[in-house]
């Protein structure tokens, strides 16, 4: 059976490219810990669609991950303005702790 990378790699090759597809291969990729594939694919979901809250939220968790932490804050800071505007009240929420702990590991 193949793996739900494997899978989501077959569809995007059979030209099946969307802003769920590339989240979908980023959050795999992030569960197997492979930081720059996760990375490469939620940098081209956000391309498609720069409001997904939801996204934002994956980039910053992705990048908390790897070890990039101030890139994580300023992705979680986006991701927040972003969850405003689109009044996605739970993103916002979640990313605020996201956030805060990103700012505690810093000090």
């Amino acid at each position: 059976m193949p793996s739900r990378i494997e899978t989501l790699t077959k569809l995007l090759s059979a030209g099946q490219d969307n802003a769920l597809l590339r989240y979908s291969l980023a959050n795999e990729y992030l569960k197997e810990t492979q930081y720059a594939d996760a990375i490469l694919h939620i940098e081209e979901a956000i391309k498609f669609n720069k409001d997904y809250s939801a996204a934002w939220k994956l980039f910053g968790k992705i990048l908390y991950a790897a070890g990039k932490i101030d890139d994580a804050a300023a992705t979680y800071q986006q991701g927040i303005n972003i969850a405003k505007k689109n009044g996605d009240k739970q993103a916002e929420k979640e990313m605020q702790v996201f956030l805060k702990r990103t700012e505690k590991e810093k000090q």
